[in-house]
């Protein structure tokens, strides 16, 4: 980042009338502008959803060939099953790697100069799970779109393709909480890759992303009714395969603002912590 754009995050503030949208406004632009810059890591955010929609969903689409599979999932394309699954993945993604910024700018310096200039504390994590958020819907358009390409068809028509959009980004948004709390406690750009890397796939794995939950033993079954994913996926399977289920989606979106409000007070005890 150039110095005048370091110069114009820590003097926001002061510059006349500021209000704590503005203060929030400033960190995420600013993680925005450095997304966008950023190619390589787009492209290798989406290709693993790409890859893992297009190999995987055509190799076990023949288990919906099977009536009693295809009742399971409540569907008789198992692409389409998946999809929803590989918009919250996309989603996952972009959230706990929104943490790697706040190791880099731990190492660099500028961190700790955002925690001691004069704007609340919980702008610099909101800032930067908005951009998480934004980041992932960005992100999960792309593997809408492949969906449709490959004929997955939304039962809810267009409404519905802008509420998986929302659910999405609420998703991101909790877990760019999780990632900066983790980001702040680590210390250190290896440490958060090794635990962001075993975190991830345990997270899809253990909720109903790829597989129903019906067909899981019942300690799986447990687990994936407690798993964050599951609450995102849910609702989001829900305006692709069946309609508006009120109640389900509801419930998503009261759980996932619930862990994003948990997540954001975290981060921020976590980051104030890490610079003392």
């Amino acid at each position: 980042m150039s110095l005048l754009e370091q110069q114009a995050v820590l003097e926001a503030p002061r510059l006349g009338v500021r209000t704590w949208a503005h203060d929030v406004y400033v960190v995420f632009w600013r993680e925005m502008r450095r997304f966008v810059g950023q190619r390589m890591r787009i492209l290798a955010l989406v290709a693993q959803p790409i890859i893992w929609l297009v190999f995987m969903g055509n190799m076990l689409q023949g288990l919906t060939a099977e009536f009693a599979a295809s009742a399971l999932l409540g569907t008789d394309s198992y692409v389409a099953f998946m999809l929803p699954g590989i918009v919250v993945m996309t989603a996952l993604f972009a959230g706990l790697f929104s943490g790697m910024s706040v190791a880099w700018e731990r190492r660099f310096g500028f961190l700790q100069k955002m925690m001691a200039s004069p704007i609340p504390r919980e702008a610099i994590p909101l800032g930067k799970m908005a951009a998480a958020a934004v980041q992932g819907m960005l992100q999960v358009v792309i593997i809408l779109g492949l969906g449709l390409l490959m004929g997955v068809r939304l039962a809810t028509g267009l409404p519905g393709l802008v509420a998986v959009l929302l659910l999405s980004g609420l998703f991101a948004l909790a877990m760019a909480g999780f990632s900066l709390a983790l980001a702040a406690v680590l210390r250190t750009h290896e440490a958060l890759m090794a635990v962001i890397n075993f975190f991830t796939l345990p997270l899809i794995f253990t909720s109903d992303a790829m597989f129903p939950r019906a067909a899981m033993p019942g300690w799986l079954a447990a687990i994936a009714r407690i798993n964050p994913v599951s609450w995102a996926v849910g609702p989001v399977r829900d305006l692709v395969l069946h309609g508006w289920n009120w109640p389900a989606i509801a419930a998503g979106v009261v759980a996932l603002l619930l862990v994003a409000g948990l997540m954001t007070r975290l981060a921020t005890r976590e980051l104030e912590k890490s610079v003392v």
